[in-house]
């Protein structure tokens, strides 16, 4: 098993699969759909039954019961594409064996060096085998490393026809990180009573509470004036906007929180005197104190507009996506699968919530009821990003439980 995941895996980085946020297509890039047509094409191969790619993208299969039940149908889930953060092209990975616990040296005529002083997650992880970036790109466990992990499952199944299984999906998603991985997902379609994300990272986590969120722009118009005469006349739309931020609480940034812990965060400032931009994400985990952190939002445009003059700072806002806990909890039981499995492998399972979204996240509220597993990486978004491959072997194993419990 070992050998055929990172196969797997090393043959999937391969392929660049960067998404693109600036895109309204679907997927928002080309690219994209060259691993997408090569998983619809292995899941062929191993004999799958319903295996389609539809216009947009999305890849989904079935591998049919062999025990005679009707039991419920299950599902895993993982999206191909990568961050928009980090290159994606010509990734290069290093395979370090054994490693003794000492800095790796990604990439030696840069500089570019991984350090347990800087990251001592990596101290979970000695004399294990990590796979690493050459520093020049991302390495793309997020999400390839849980494609990978639920191919070689898949896959042993179909070797394995003595283990009785009930029916499974599996589905393969495009766009996931700029937040539309799930906007044309047909659910009905899909026919899962629930299904698993493998998108967490270390290994151990279990996820099926996130961040409610929603994005925000501030649009600001100033008014300048030459500055040798703009004595009670010009309006600095930049200083403007660093008024405006001012009035948030500083210590509700994503710097200061961790937890159950919201936060405004901004992330993109852009102007001149005559207008500006300011565009902040929104989240927390408390619906109701999500709502409060909107409100407030709202009440510092209006306290602005007071003090400048109306339409001098104009609102737009949009939710992105909700805390799946409400549309869990009520099933908690497949939680409880997912822990269970985990334990009855020696893994020690690490309950907590998602500072972040997930697929999950939408497809719960549409549904499908969709916790998040670990796939193993670390460092997601950048150069520094590892993942150890017995972290995947073991989620691979967890994949292969639940499936085995749900027998």
């Amino acid at each position: 098993m070992k050998d055929s995941v990172i196969n797997r895996f090393l043959r999937y980085v391969s392929i660049d699969t960067q998404s693109d946020e600036n895109s309204d297509s679907c997927p928002s890039t080309a690219k994209q759909l060259n691993l997408l047509r090569m998983l619809y094409d292995e899941l062929r191969a191993f004999g799958l039954q319903d295996v389609s790619m539809d216009s947009n993208g999305y890849v989904m299969a079935t591998l049919p019961a062999n025990n005679g039940k009707d039991g419920p149908v299950i599902g895993f889930i993982a999206h191909v594409d990568t961050s928009p953060d980090m290159p994606g092209e010509n990734v290069n990975p290093k395979i370090v064996e054994n490693w003794d616990g000492k800095d790796i040296v990604l990439n030696p005529e840069q500089g570019i060096v991984l350090s347990p002083s800087d990251f001592p997650e990596m101290n979970l992880y000695v004399g294990q085998t990590l796979i690493v970036t050459d520093g020049t790109t991302l390495l793309g466990a997020d999400d390839k490393a849980g494609i990978a992990e639920i191919m070689t499952a898949i896959e042993y199944l179909v070797s394995h026809p003595e283990v009785k299984h009930g029916p499974v999906k599996i589905g393969f998603t495009p766009d996931e990180e700029i937040g539309r991985g799930v906007d044309k997902f047909e659910v009905e379609k899909f026919g899962a009573d629930w299904a698993y994300t493998l998108d967490g990272g270390q290994i151990g986590e279990l996820e099926f509470e996130n961040f409610n969120a929603a994005g925000a722009k501030v649009f600001i118009q100033g008014r300048n004036i030459h500055p040798g005469y703009a004595k009670g006349k010009m309006k600095n739309a930049l200083l403007m906007a660093m008024e405006f931020n001012a009035l948030l609480p500083v210590f509700d940034r994503p710097e200061f929180t961790q937890d159950y812990e919201g936060f405004f965060h901004l992330i993109k400032v852009e102007g001149i005197v005559e207008k500006a931009m300011m565009q902040y994400i929104i989240r927390d985990h408390s619906r109701p104190v999500f709502e409060q952190r909107k409100k407030m939002l709202q009440q510092c445009v209006d306290f602005m507009n007071e003090r400048y003059g109306d339409g001098s700072f104009i609102l737009e806002m949009k939710d992105q996506y909700y805390n799946m806990r409400e549309k869990v909890e009520p099933q908690y039981h497949i939680v409880e699968t997912a822990r269970k499995a985990m334990e009855s492998l020696g893994i020690e399972p690490k309950i907590k919530p998602i500072r972040g979204g997930t697929d999950g996240s939408w497809l719960s509220f549409r549904g499908l009821p969709c916790p998040n597993i670990f796939a193993g990486g670390h460092n997601f978004h950048g150069k520094y990003e590892f993942v150890p491959l017995e972290s995947m072997v073991k989620a691979t194993e967890v994949v292969l439980k639940i499936i085995e419990m749900n027998c």
